[in-house]
């Protein structure tokens, strides 16, 4: 009789260590999860804004064939300090464009996926265009640059969202 009851005190109490341990693995799944699922940016979102930026057309006209330029050509007219055909300053013209692109595509707040985001040009350590920058530093980010050429020098796009 007393093998017994020693047998089904062992079976007792390792059942509540099973049940227990149950319970402490259900808590720590109920807290992993209830965290809210960030969206983060992905690598090819970065250097693709850049790809597409690059591309797009502003309001400044060349003067010499009448064709609006892209913002690449607006970093090459920037540099040379030449003026639009309308006699904007390609300079503030870039600016402007670039602020109104970033602000568009990358909203940034402590309530968005995207907390800060930073775009530099620059041509041999000289910036092209005022540095543009909006939101908080976080630890996470992610960054992506293009470096291209004309007429020997070279200019170097870097972009920088931090999420």
């Amino acid at each position: 009789m007393r093998l017994k009851k020693l047998g089904q005190e062992e079976m007792v109490g390792f059942a509540l260590i099973i049940i227990v341990v149950a319970v402490i693995l259900l808590v720590f799944l109920g807290f992993s999860l209830k965290k809210p699922q960030k969206e983060n940016v992905e690598s090819y979102e970065v250097s693709s804004f850049i790809s597409s930026f690059l591309a797009y057309t502003t309001d400044c006209k060349d003067s010499s064939n009448l064709e609006y330029l892209s913002i690449e050509k607006m970093i090459f007219y920037c540099n040379n300090n030449e003026a639009c055909l309308d006699g904007q300053d390609s300079c503030d013209v870039l600016s402007s464009t670039l602020q109104k692109i970033t602000e568009e595509s990358w909203k940034a707040g402590e309530d968005r996926p995207v907390k800060r985001y930073e775009l530099k040009i620059t041509s041999k350590d000289k910036e092209i265009v005022p540095f543009i920058e909006n939101g908080e530093i976080t630890e996470n980010f992610k960054a992506s640059s293009t470096t291209f050429f004309r007429g020997g020098a070279s200019f170097n796009v870097f972009f920088k969202a931090y999420y």
